[in-house]
């Protein structure tokens, strides 16, 4: 058995292991970064890259208006405290981390920009604000050499979160059109150049190793799963890991900081504490190992029965389930259940429909319908594959019809109650006003409408044949259950004393947005501020011998 000595031992390369090994770099720490996949990145490489970070030096810079008083009035509105890991100490830590993790990112060569148009999801409640999310800059992703072949991200291009409402609608509206003119200019001025733009998550994880593993030298072992920690004592010295098939025990003199995503893709555990298989959209090497191991050294866990919620296009054989965003706030289209009814606002926080997916018919039948005006006029990330298409349809999961009737036939909806059901929403349409569900009331719901549409940008009458159906099932961006940890990330045990040497963060800790999604990025947004904030921790603690 080899073994090997860092002050800090960070597991999972995603956002929240990269966060940590940047503090243990800042304050002069030799750190580790090993990954249990062959692929780094974790899920935030396959995310949309933003973080969510309320009152941030890049709003300050700007003069937007923001304070953290503000912020935390809106998390208490939006989050609340449903359990230990939203308490009012951990979002006062969380908000006063920010500007720490921002200017310490910039040190080490990041580059941010703001996502001036996106609101929070809850914009009208008190705090509320538009613009509080930032990314990083698209960059080269030539500068990182070969370790993009081993990235988790599944492809690299240069756009940016902000591009992504108005591109969209980039053939039905002049905004949009420009947007994406402009998007298609910056990707050939790339090729031009000879370079790789890449942005959104697989930008943001290749601008971290690029300031890392590249520029700090902090070495990165891919293949390299958790086996178990190394306790003596009561403290968390190391663990134990296999690396090219061989038990490898790396000692920690500082800490440990569990960063190894949730466990979306564990099937026994996804029906143990949801009651589904799931149908997820993170990282497939997030099974849960790091929290099982967690636990077996004393760790409580908090939030195991939630996650980042939403709708997906359900997955055909060999691909993946599309997590669907803004395509559910395009007008002329609904999202039925099995009888046809409509059950919630469609527009609405992708979280909050994945919470009422699951309360109206956890195990019952979803589909997004439409009039032919929704394929015309809008982009559909989930259609852009011709051969995708083809299989969809010969799966079951796509469906057209001259006629809604037709339609409702082909994927045994009642077609009286379809129809009735298109005749109420068709009524809100002409008037503006969803009287159901409220469909088009939040600034967030219109962010991804459609401006041209009177007089609500987010409704639009299903009357145009043929139709179309899409089946949508409950999906995930990952596992909100993990780890309980303090302001520091520390892991707590449930009687809330600390497990000394031991630290958690991201989606391997339970999250302190609670159930809810207050903004875009509320899930990498906390996961570098508790990772940077852990290894100041690691720091300033005494150092094992």
């Amino acid at each position: 058995m080899s073994e090997h000595t860092f002050d800090v031992v960070v597991v999972g390369s995603g956002g929240a292991g990269f966060a940590t090994a940047m503090g243990a770099v800042d304050a002069g720490l030799s750190v580790l970064i090993v990954e249990g996949s062959a692929k780094w990145g974790g899920s935030t490489a396959m995310s949309g890259g933003g973080m969510w970070l309320p009152d941030n030096p890049l709003m300050r810079r700007a003069g937007v208006g923001d304070s953290r008083a503000e912020a935390l009035t809106y998390l208490e509105a939006t989050v609340g405290t449903p359990g230990r890991s939203t308490s009012r100490e951990r979002k006062e830590a969380f908000v006063d981390g920010i500007t720490d993790f921002v200017t310490t990112a910039e040190k080490y060569g990041m580059v941010f920009a703001r996502s001036t148009d996106y609101p929070d999801y809850y914009p009208e409640l008190p705090g509320g604000k538009i613009g509080r999310a930032i990314e990083v800059k698209p960059l080269n992703a030539k500068i990182i050499g070969d370790w993009w072949k081993t990235i988790s991200a599944p492809a690299g291009m240069p756009i940016k979160t902000d591009d992504v409402w108005l591109l969209g609608r980039a053939w039905s509206t002049p905004a949009g059109f420009f947007r994406g003119a402009k998007f298609v200019f910056r990707a050939l001025g790339g090729v031009a150049r000879g370079q790789r733009l890449v942005g959104i998550g697989a930008g943001l994880s290749t601008s971290f190793l690029h300031a890392l593993v590249i520029r700090q030298k902090v070495p990165l072992w891919l293949n390299s799963p958790l086996d178990g920690l190394v306790v003596e004592d009561g403290r968390v010295t190391g663990i134990r890991i296999t690396r090219d098939g061989q038990p490898v025990t790396v000692h920690a003199t500082r800490g440990v900081m569990l960063a190894g995503g949730g466990f979306d893709h564990n099937v026994e555990w996804r029906r143990k504490f949801h009651g589904i298989d799931g149908a997820p959209s993170g990282n497939p090497a997030n099974l849960g190992r790091p929290i099982e191991i967690a636990q077996e050294a004393g760790a409580a866990v908090e939030l195991m029965d939630d996650a980042w919620w939403g709708g997906s296009i359900a997955a055909t054989p060999g691909h993946d389930p599309a997590f669907i965003v803004g395509e559910r706030s395009l007008p002329y289209s609904i999202i039925a259940d099995a009888r046809g009814d409509r059950f919630a606002n469609e527009s609405e926080s992708y979280v909050d429909l994945g919470h009422h997916m699951l309360e109206h018919d956890k195990d019952g039948a979803y589909w997004m319908i439409a009039d032919v005006r929704h394929a015309r006029r809008y982009l559909r990330t989930f259609a852009l594959d011709p051969k995708n298409n083809k299989a969809m349809r010969a799966a079951g999961i796509m469906a057209k019809g001259a006629t809604l009737d037709e339609l409702a036939g082909r994927i045994g909806v009642d077609p009286a109650r379809l129809r009735a059901t298109a005749e109420r929403f068709n009524g809100f349409a002409r008037s503006g006003v969803d009287g159901d569900f409220g469909r088009g009331n939040s600034a967030y719901d219109r962010y991804y409408g459609d401006p041209t549409v009177h007089p609500n940008p987010c409704l639009g009458p299903l009357e145009k044949g043929p139709f179309i159906a899409y089946r949508v099932v409950i999906g995930d961006l990952g596992t909100k259950g993990g780890v309980l940890t303090d302001a520091d990330g520390r892991a707590l045990r449930e009687d809330g004393t600390v497990i000394d040497g031991l630290y958690a963060a991201g989606n391997n800790s339970a999250s302190v947005m609670g159930r809810t999604y207050p903004g875009p990025g509320s899930t990498i947004g906390p996961a570098v501020v508790f990772g940077l904030r852990a290894a100041r921790h690691m720091a300033s603690s005494t150092m094992v011998r």
